[in-house]
């Protein structure tokens, strides 16, 4: 971790004030927010579904919240890990309060808007390269300053593309950059088990902090900010979002801990890619832009209108699929995103293949 966030903890530590989370297991309430008691109140709330009561450096923290961390950082094979509420607030809780005054963030430049935030909310210089070009990622680290941090995505959500994820690795190595990659969509889809592009690499130790949704392909909530133990201690002092947030209830940790472990998904990620193999290599058309094992299928038609009646022929056969318009992708790339899942069965997407084949 870099020196100036390794000083800001060490301060704390010399002034007395360092946060750490605590569990008061038994003792006397007087410190939760359940003003009321209704988060233990038996008729409305089982052991399985009480609240959180508090952050968790106040009464938020649990033995589930504890165990599913220390779970989920073995399973992803990392130091640590800290669970944040949402995607959204584990982006902002580490891009606002990581990068320092004086360092550099160089991000893909189809990044998502939760890290656009994150680091608009911080006092580091930042600049976009251009999508997944490692060149210009280059030009732009050789001209940073002081602590370089890249942000990539795993896998595009836009695009459905992968990140060039070895290059960046190497590139970042070879400049000392710290790489942080969000695997909002890439885990649970790829990696032996589902730990997602990183670990499917071995590029676990390279890599600075990765980020894991719950809200994808584990169908949960909540999301995962993986790293080493100085980066994980750093965020629970300084991480805005994690400091001030109102934890998630127990059985949300525990049932995350057990989603990432499932015994079938294996099975499922072998269902999806047949049912991906099946579209790709049934549906032939130039506009199609993702990579071929992806979950998200993009197919760029470049206008509105077409884009629209493609939409509402598929709607008209009961095939739900997002059409994409500017602003949210640039004027002229107009699309349409087809999200497929290891559920899809091959008729509907002989369906899909046959209305497409028709209208495109």
């Amino acid at each position: 971790m870099d020196q100036k966030l390794i000083n800001k903890l060490n301060s704390r530590i010399e002034e007395g004030t360092l946060r750490s989370l605590s569990l008061f297991t038994g003792d006397i309430d007087l410190y939760s927010n359940d003003y009321l008691g209704l988060s233990k109140d038996a008729p409305l709330a089982s052991s399985e579904e009480r609240g959180a009561t508090g952050s968790r450096l106040i009464s938020g923290n649990s033995e589930d919240a504890i165990n599913s961390e220390k779970k989920l950082a073995s399973f992803f094979n990392t130091e640590a890990a800290l669970m944040f509420n949402s995607g959204y607030d584990a982006n902002i809780g580490l891009f606002s309060s990581v990068p320092q005054r004086g360092d550099t963030i160089i991000y893909d430049e189809l990044i998502h808007a939760s890290v656009r935030d994150g680091i608009r909310m911080c006092f580091a210089k930042s600049f976009p390269f251009k999508h997944n070009d490692v060149a210009d990622l280059k030009a732009r680290i050789g001209k940073a300053e002081g602590a370089v941090y890249v942000a990539i995505e795993g896998l595009y959500s836009m695009d459905g593309d992968i990140a060039p994820l070895k290059m960046i690795v190497d590139l970042c190595e070879k400049y000392g950059a710290y790489l942080i990659v969000d695997e909002a969509h890439s885990a649970g889809v790829y990696g032996e088990n589902g730990e997602g592009l990183v670990s499917a690499l071995g590029f676990e130790e390279k890599v600075f902090a990765r980020l894991v949704t719950f809200g994808k392909a584990y169908g949960s909530h909540g999301a995962l900010v993986l790293g080493g133990k100085q980066l994980i201690n750093y965020l629970i002092n300084f991480s805005r979002p994690f400091i001030y947030t109102t934890a998630l209830p127990p059985n949300v940790y525990r049932l995350n801990g057990n989603r990432v472990t499932y015994l079938s998904i294996k099975e499922r990620q072998d269902d999806l890619q047949s049912i991906l193999f099946k579209f790709r290599s049934s549906f032939i058309h130039k506009g199609l832009l993702s990579e071929v094992n992806s979950p998200i299928q993009v197919l760029q038609i470049g206008n509105i209108k077409e884009v629209q009646l493609i939409a509402e022929k598929l709607q008209s056969n009961s095939i739900a699929a997002k059409p994409i318009y500017s602003p949210t992708v640039a004027e002229g790339k107009e699309r349409i995103r087809f999200c497929f899942h290891s559920f899809n069965t091959e008729a509907e997407v002989d369906l899909l293949i046959s209305t497409l084949n028709i209208i495109c």
